[in-house]
């Protein structure tokens, strides 16, 4: 399975990178085609800036600024997320890149007043995202995991009808012990080695 890791954190030593080199040794295991973006080592530039904005509707050019970003997604066969919750939602740096690459033509059709809009990335069928949060599960689920909804309904909006999905948070990230940190990297490889398994389930939530 050609496998696209989507990394999103400024420091490399975070325990973040401890849950990409997990994934990546994992994936490498299983034989699959791993292609990784780290969206702060290639200097992604998250802003959408006016201009880039006046044409995001211009199907012929609007995937111009972002192609190379753009060609990472139509070889993926399956995405997997990794970054830090930060004020419960994604980083700024993720936000961005969601949305200047996936922009309309490319990712999805806009909507009609015959239809609603089309995914156009159908050949993604597995979504797997990673998460460190500092506030606890409750916490989380009270102020509506707005990161996780992002991705696991609006990005999988764009992908196969059938795509299935995975979330897997370690909580209280800063007071967790070194045991616990270690356990969690265990279901991170754990996770990742189902990933061509049917039993990737939809909605499949494994908590820290």
């Amino acid at each position: 399975m050609k496998v696209l890791v989507v990394y999103c954190h400024p420091c490399t030593d975070s325990f973040n990178g401890a849950v990409r080199d997990t994934v990546l040794e994992t994936l490498a295991e299983r034989g699959h085609e791993v292609h990784l973006l780290d969206l702060y080592a290639t200097g992604f530039d998250p802003v959408m800036r006016a201009d880039e904005w006046l044409g995001y509707h211009d199907k012929a050019a609007n995937l111009a600024p972002v192609h190379d970003r753009a060609q990472e997604l139509l070889w993926a066969e399956a995405v997997i997320f990794i970054y830090p919750t930060w004020w419960y939602g994604l980083p700024a740096m993720l936000k961005g890149w969601l949305e200047r690459v996936l922009v309309p033509g490319f990712a999805f059709e806009m909507p009609t007043a015959q239809r609603g809009a089309r995914p156009k990335l159908r050949h993604i069928r597995r979504v797997l995202v990673m998460t460190t949060c500092g506030a606890t599960p409750l916490m989380s689920w009270i102020m509506g995991q707005p990161g996780r909804r992002t991705l696991l309904r609006g990005f999988r909006s764009v992908c196969h009808p059938l795509c299935s999905t995975k979330f897997l948070a370690l909580y209280r990230m800063d007071t967790v012990s070194a045991v616990e940190r270690q356990g969690h990297l265990q279901r991170v490889r754990k996770a990742v080695a189902s990933l061509g398994r049917a039993a990737f389930l939809a909605s499949d939530v494994v908590p820290g």
